[in-house]
């Protein structure tokens, strides 16, 4: 589970973590994440080649980050986040450090002792950073809900690994998990 410590960080503090060492600053807090499981990088894995494969065969101008990968959502210097799998758009947001800004499209897998670091902390800082589409997995429960935040309300849509969801941010992009086996 993600504890956080009771002082503030800041960006430095967050670029000091040693490397063999994964966390995310969230409002000046550091939280550390466990090592994922073999079905969480295989979830990654598969949904990242297929992203990529799609913009490679589209020729689009989007590029596909997965985890681990830096992104400051907001220029306060007190949150900088690390998603599974970031999708982001606009190359200006690009830094040799990471992302700065909000990515076009996320994806947490989740892992069983954070879920609710997934499931509230990051839902509502990716809805106010401006992050036009949310998906969380979860491999335990075999579930997806893609929460599509581009409008002036949440919609959310559930699904499990027996469908094959449509990706909000293109027109023609389907993610078939069925495809993925564990």
């Amino acid at each position: 589970m993600a504890i956080p410590k009771k002082q503030t960080y800041t960006e430095a503090d967050y670029y000091a973590l040693p490397e063999d060492v994964r966390g995310e600053l969230i409002n000046g807090q550091i939280y550390y994440q466990a090592a994922p499981s073999r079905a969480h990088q295989k979830i990654l894995m598969s949904v990242s080649k297929t992203i990529a494969n799609y913009i490679d065969t589209t020729g689009g101008s989007c590029e596909v980050y997965p985890a681990p990968f830096a992104v400051k959502l907001y220029e306060d210097r007190k949150t900088i986040v690390e998603p599974d799998i970031s999708v982001i758009c606009d190359r200006d947001k690009l830094t040799d450090k990471g992302c700065t800004g909000a990515p076009d499209w996320i994806i947490e897998i989740v892992s069983p002792g954070n879920s609710s670091h997934d499931y509230i902390r990051k839902l509502n800082l990716y809805a106010d950073a401006g992050v036009r589409e949310y998906w969380i997995v979860n491999p335990v429960e075999q579930s997806i809900f893609v929460y599509h935040l581009e409008t002036d309300s949440f919609q959310v849509k559930y699904y499990t690994f027996r469908d094959k969801i449509k990706v909000n941010i293109y027109d023609d992009l389907w993610i078939d998990f069925q495809e993925i086996t564990l």
